[in-house]
C-alpha cells in the first residue's frame, strides 16, 4: 500500500497552476501521458530568468559598465605609462688595420742620420698619438694604437736597412694586412731636402730597404710609400757617407717642420682617404721653399 501511496504524494506537491511537469523517474504510461513537458521548460526559463542567470548577467553588465566609466574618467596622466626600451645604437663596422713602417738602421751609431729619417718619422707619430713602441716583435720595434677609429701598427725593422723586408713580410703575413694598407716611410736622395712625396705604389728607386720589402712581398709594388727628401750629396761626396751623416742644427729644424707635415698627411690618409692626403702632401711647400 505504501508503494501505491508514494507517487500520489509526490504528484500532489505544490506547483504553480499549469506548470506541473513530468518527474524524473519512470512513470506508468497512462500517468506520463497526462502531463505536458512544455510548461516545464517555461518554468525552467522563468526561474532562471527571475532569480538566476538573467539577474546575474544584468549585475555583471552593470559592474563592467561602472568599471569602464571609472577608467574613462581618469586622465591620461593617471594611467600607467609603459616605456619601451630605446633601441641600441648600431656599432660601426670594424676597420681594417694599417701598418706604418719606418726604415732605418738600429743602434746609437745611426741615430739622427739621413738614412734613418723613416725611423724618426715613426717616432714622431708614436709620440704624437701616445703609442708605446717598447715591444720587440717580428724583428722590429713594434707598437699598436688608434688614430680616430682606425687601428694602426707601427714598426721599425731592426734587421738593418738592406734586410727590412724580413720584418715587414712577417707582419703583413701574420696579420693578413692588405698591401694598400701598408705605408712605408723612407729617405729619398732624389727629392730636395725636407720635401715629402706620397705615392700609391712604385718601384724601389735604388733604395735597398725598399728593394728588400718588394722581394719579400713576392715582387708586389702595390703599396703606398711616403718619401722624405734628403737631397743629393754636395760635390763629390760618396753617397754612402752622405746618407750616414747627421743633420746640423738648421737641417734638424727644417726636418721637424717636415715631420709635422707628415703627421698631418698620415692622419688625413687614414681618416679621409689616400687621394686627399696625396693632394695635401704633394702640393705642400717645404720650410726652405717658404723662407
Amino acid at each position: 500500500m505504501k508503494a501505491a501511496v508514494f507517487p500520489s504524494k509526490i504528484a500532489s506537491l505544490g506547483l504553480p497552476s499549469g506548470h506541473r511537469c513530468a518527474l524524473f523517474f519512470r512513470s506508468p504510461p497512462a500517468l506520463s501521458s497526462s502531463f505536458s513537458t512544455t510548461p516545464c521548460r517555461k518554468l525552467a526559463r522563468g526561474i532562471r530568468g527571475s532569480g538566476g542567470l538573467m539577474s546575474q548577467s544584468s549585475s555583471s553588465s552593470q559592474s563592467f559598465s561602472s568599471l569602464s566609466n571609472s577608467f574613462s574618467s581618469q586622465s591620461e596622466s593617471e594611467l600607467p605609462q609603459v616605456q619601451l626600451p630605446s633601441p641600441k645604437p648600431k656599432s660601426p663596422p670594424p676597420q681594417l688595420p694599417w701598418l706604418i713602417v719606418g726604415l732605418g738602421n738600429p743602434g746609437k751609431k745611426y741615430q739622427g742620420t739621413r738614412h734613418n729619417v723613416g725611423f724618426e718619422m715613426v717616432d714622431a707619430l708614436a709620440e704624437a698619438e701616445g703609442i708605446s713602441m717598447n715591444t720587440v716583435n717580428f724583428k722590429a720595434l713594434f707598437g699598436k694604437g688608434v688614430i680616430g677609429n682606425i687601428p694602426i701598427m707601427l714598426a721599425k725593422p731592426q734587421t738593418f736597412m738592406n734586410a727590412s723586408g724580413e720584418s715587414v713580410g712577417q707582419i703583413v703575413s701574420f696579420y693578413k694586412i692588405p698591401l694598400k694598407h701598408v705605408l712605408v716611410i723612407y729617405d729619398d736622395l732624389d727629392l730636395p731636402f725636407g720635401k715629402l712625396r706620397l705615392l700609391p705604389k712604385g718601384g724601389h728607386g735604388g733604395h735597398n730597404g725598399m728593394r728588400s720589402i718588394i722581394d719579400r712581398l713576392k715582387g708586389s709594388r702595390d703599396f703606398p710609400r711616403l718619401r722624405i727628401g734628403i737631397g743629393r750629396p754636395p760635390g763629390k761626396m760618396d753617397t754612402a757617407n752622405y746618407v750616414l751623416r747627421q743633420f746640423n742644427k738648421q737641417e734638424q729644424e727644417e726636418l721637424d717642420y717636415t715631420f709635422q707635415t707628415g703627421l698631418e698627411a698620415i692622419r688625413i690618409m687614414l681618416l679621409e682617404g689616400f687621394n686627399k692626403s696625396a693632394t695635401f702632401v704633394n702640393t705642400q711647400k717645404s720650410m726652405q721653399q717658404l723662407s
